[in-house]
């Protein structure tokens, strides 16, 4: 074990938080053994007392950049320029940045330092500490003459996965969700990793206070991360309403009883796609990018589905209660039959839910090769579990050749004519650290939901609008792309049933039909998706992607971080 620990350690970079393991490298900000000026920075309040975020009184004539919220890409170093991209320095703005309010799991403090004027910006860090040593260490080595204080929120045994960024300018303050933490390789300065990125500008509040759930989400999850109050109230000075067709996601480390847990995790998630009106019993597809992978199974994966339906999570929760009550009852004679599983799991997934995961191959072959991947995880011991889901696995490369992604996204389409259409962008791997469990709580009886990592990400509606612009024509194109793939979608569905039933088929003919039948799902499954989402936020892996096959070969496995014992 420790020799394994030790070998994680020379890795590059440390592994990203939500692959469900305990091993994980820290980053330089989170060593206690940093000694250098810019190692670490300091506050002297775990609760961070920062100046309110008041709102500058400017011409009312101010542009805002992104007033209505916008996808981008992280630039990355040797690839072209077309828009879709955007570099840190263009998301912090420097000479304009009065304060900013930083969360990362990763950090490179003298990077960061220097794309920001810490003698003339206000910085507040959300970092990880263990314990009071490492709070002790990290205030010690504080810039000399920076204005930078930190906020050290509670753990619980898990990390600070957030990547969220609060920039305030003159006039108005800059909402930011990226995928990618504050280092270097994240941001595309070395030409190997990418990340998508979600901004908004809110102006400054001309009239009475506009609510709107993705500004109370965002509320919530700063009051648990421990800020102070005045600087969550300060919010209350812009204009969240361009915020109204957005949902604000997070997960809060730790566990939560009563109606708090209807807001977290993927209990979260469900109830923002039933706030936006995107909620729906008719099958949807899924396609979800990630950069790590926990131990996955049917089980976990279908309280996912149920989320992206709208669901709050008692369904997956209550029929989990009544098998384990009927299979209690069938060991001590009770009972008239054996507990059955509610759906079809394997069978339902393999035709809607789509996992990209870089192969070993894809990785050895693209700009950096097997040293970039750093913060690309998986265990092989997952990999080898009998009920890991092989057959949802797809190979995800870049759409810009050569690059790594280190994006998680979520791409869901309702399969019905006219049915809901949206998309997350955040810092939720796929596993059960990121999005939590809902449990039944021993002391009360009720439902309990248990989450490992803060994370944070943003839901956009992309039916009934297009993010990043005010175009009714881009609205308007949408819609019948979206009309049009969920109608190739039933097609497949329908022909697989026409299929099932034909009878005196040979069993050959039989293995080639079925073959067919999952290249047509490949290819017309996930095919669509720039047309369906391209409006609204570029789409950062190349569709089709390839099914991993059974072979083994570098080309149909996953990249490990953790190799088997």
């Amino acid at each position: 074990m420790e020799e394994e620990r030790i070998a994680r350690l020379k890795k590059r970079s440390a592994t990203e938080a939500g692959i469900d393991t305990q091993y994980s490298q820290r980053s330089k900000l989170q060593r206690p053994e940093a000694s250098e000026s810019h190692k670490v920075f300091g506050t002297a309040k775990s609760k961070a007392a920062t100046p309110a975020i008041s709102a500058t009184p400017v011409a009312d004539a101010l542009e805002l950049p992104f007033p209505k919220g916008a996808f981008k890409r992280t630039w990355a170093y040797g690839c072209p320029r077309n828009g879709e991209d955007i570099k840190i320095e263009e998301v912090l703005q420097r000479d304009k940045l009065q304060l900013a309010v930083l969360s990362s799991f990763q950090w490179d403090e003298e990077w960061l330092l220097s794309k920001v004027n810490a003698r003339n910006t206000k910085m507040l860090l959300v970092a990880y500490a263990n314990n009071d040593a490492e709070k002790a260490n990290i205030r010690s080595n504080i810039p000399a003459g920076s204005l930078i204080k930190f906020c050290f929120p509670p753990m619980h045994g898990g990390y600070m996965h957030s990547k969220l960024q609060i920039l305030k300018y003159e006039g108005y303050l800059r909402i930011v969700i990226p995928s990618g933490n504050l280092v270097p390789y994240d941001w595309g300065e070395t030409g190997q990793l990418e990340n998508m990125v979600f901004l908004i500008d809110l102006p400054r509040l001309n009239g009475p206070l506009i609510k709107t759930s993705f500004g109370t989400e965002l509320r919530r999850f700063l009051k648990a991360l421990g800020l102070d109050e005045k600087l969550v109230k300060s919010l209350d000075n812009y204009d969240f309403s361009e915020t109204s067709r957005y949902g604000f996601i997070h997960s809060i480390s730790g566990s939560h009883t009563k109606e708090a847990w209807q807001h977290i995790g993927y209990c979260g998630l469900g109830s923002s796609v039933r706030s936006l009106g995107l909620a729906t019993e008719n099958a949807v597809d899924i396609d979800y990018v990630a950069s790590s992978l926990g131990s996955l199974n049917h089980g976990f994966l279908t309280t996912i589905y149920y989320a992206c339906q709208g669901d709050s999570g008692m369904k997956e929760y209550e029929a989990r209660q009544s098998k384990t009550t009927k299979s209690k009852a069938a060991k001590t004679g009770l009972g008239g039959s054996r507990p059955v599983d509610i759906d079809k799991e394997p069978l339902q997934l393999q035709h809607h839910f789509r996992i990209y995961f870089p192969t070993e191959k894809t990785v050895s072959s693209s700009r950096g090769g097997r040293s970039s991947a750093g913060t690309i995880c998986m265990q092989e011991k997952w990999w080898n579990s009998s009920t890991f889901p092989r057959e949802l696995m797809r190979d995800c490369q870049s759409a810009r050749g050569g690059l790594l992604l280190h994006s998680k996204a979520i791409f869901v389409r309702e399969r019905a004519h006219d049915g809901a259409v949206w998309a997350y962008v955040g810092s939720a791997n796929l596993s059960e650290s990121a999005w939590g469990r809902l449990v039944k709580d021993r002391e009360s009886g009720t439902a309990k939901l248990t989450c490992r990592n803060w994370e944070c990400g943003v839901l956009v509606a992309v039916k009934d609008s297009s993010a990043g612009t005010g175009d009714q024509d881009a609205q308007a194109q949408s819609r019948p792309r979206a009309k049009a793939q969920t109608g190739t979608l039933e097609g497949h569905a329908e022909s697989e049933e026409t299929l099932g039933g034909k009878e005196g088929m040979t069993a050959a003919a039989a293995e080639s039909m079925g073959k067919r039948r999952h290249q047509q799902l490949d290819q017309d499954g996930s095919v669509g998706l720039d047309g369906v989402f391209g409006a609204t936020m570029p789409i950062p892996m190349r569709v089709p992607a390839r099914r991993y096959t059974s072979d083994e070969s570098a080309a149909s496995r996953p990249w490990f971080f953790v190799k088997a014992d």
